[in-house]
C-alpha cells in the first residue's frame, strides 16, 4: 500500500528542496541588494580644492607644476579615479627650499577606483624604494596624522615622500589598511569620498628632508581655513586640531 505514495513523496521532497534554495538564493540576493553602497558621502561638499589649500603662507609661495605620477587626461584611469588634482611647487622665501605638493581628490571610492599609493607608482616610474613606512605626523597637541614615509631613488634624482590617504573617515596606512576601510564604509551603505595628499623634497637626506617636510605639512594644515580642514584630516581629527592648540613649529 505504500509504493503508489512514492512519486508522490519523492515530488513533495523535490518541491521542497527547491523551495529552500529558491527562498535561500532569494535571500542572498536582497542581503547583496541591502549591502550594497548607495549612499554618497563627501566631506567636500562643494568648492575646488585648488581654492581650500592656500598657494601661499607664511614664508612659503607655490607656483602651479604637473606630476608625472598622477597624469590626469581624458581617459586615463587617474581621471577616472580623481575628480581633482592639484599639483604645486611651495619655495621657502627664506631658507629657499622646495616642497611639491600633489593633492588627488576621488568623489567616489568604489571597489573598482581607489586611491593608488605612492609606494606602487613610484617603482612604477623607476624608482627604487630604499625605506617604505609607517610615520605619523604631528599637526599639533594631541592632534597627529596616521601617514607614510618613503625615500625613492632614481638615475635622475632622489626624492623623500610623505603622505597621507582618507578614505571616508578613515585614514589607512597600507594597502591592507585601506581594503579593510573600504569594506567596512560599504558594510554601511555608503560610497565615501577620498583624498591622497602626497609632499616631497629632492634630495639624498630623507631623515633631514621628512623633518622639513613635516614642518611644512603641520604648517600648510593650519593655513586652511578651520570648516576646510576635514577635507585632508577627517572630521574628527579636524575638529581636534579646532580646539587645540598650534604645536610651536
Amino acid at each position: 500500500p505504500l509504493a503508489p505514495r512514492a512519486p508522490y513523496l519523492a515530488a513533495r521532497m523535490m518541491l521542497r528542496r527547491n523551495l529552500v534554495f529558491g527562498a535561500a538564493a532569494a535571500g542572498a540576493a536582497l542581503t547583496g541588494t541591502l549591502l550594497k553602497p548607495h549612499r554618497e558621502v563627501r566631506l567636500l561638499m562643494s568648492g575646488k580644492l585648488e581654492d581650500i589649500v592656500p598657494r601661499t603662507f607664511g614664508d612659503w609661495k607655490s607656483q602651479d607644476t604637473g606630476d608625472p605620477l598622477a597624469v590626469n587626461g581624458p581617459g586615463t584611469l587617474s581621471a577616472k579615479l580623481y575628480n581633482q588634482l592639484v599639483g604645486r611647487s611651495y619655495i621657502n622665501q627664506t631658507s629657499g627650499a622646495a616642497v611639491m605638493v600633489l593633492l588627488a581628490y576621488g568623489g567616489r571610492q568604489t571597489d573598482d577606483l581607489q586611491l593608488h599609493r605612492p609606494e606602487v607608482c613610484y617603482p612604477a616610474f623607476g624608482f627604487v624604494l630604499t625605506r617604505n613606512e609607517k610615520t605619523a605626523v604631528q599637526i599639533a597637541s594631541g592632534v597627529t596624522l596616521p601617514a607614510h614615509r618613503l625615500a625613492a631613488e632614481a638615475e635622475s634624482h632622489d626624492e623623500s615622500i610623505i603622505y597621507w590617504s582618507r578614505m571616508g573617515e578613515q585614514l589607512p596606512q597600507t594597502n591592507g589598511e585601506q581594503r579593510k576601510a573600504r569594506l567596512e564604509i560599504a558594510m554601511q551603505g555608503i560610497i565615501p569620498d577620498g583624498i591622497l595628499a602626497r609632499f616631497s623634497m629632492v634630495g639624498e637626506d630623507p631623515q633631514s628632508n621628512w623633518v622639513r617636510i613635516e614642518a611644512f605639512v603641520r604648517e600648510m594644515v593650519l593655513s586652511i581655513a578651520p570648516s576646510q580642514r576635514k577635507i585632508l584630516i577627517g572630521t574628527q581629527r579636524a575638529n581636534s586640531l579646532n580646539a587645540a592648540p598650534a604645536k610651536p613649529a
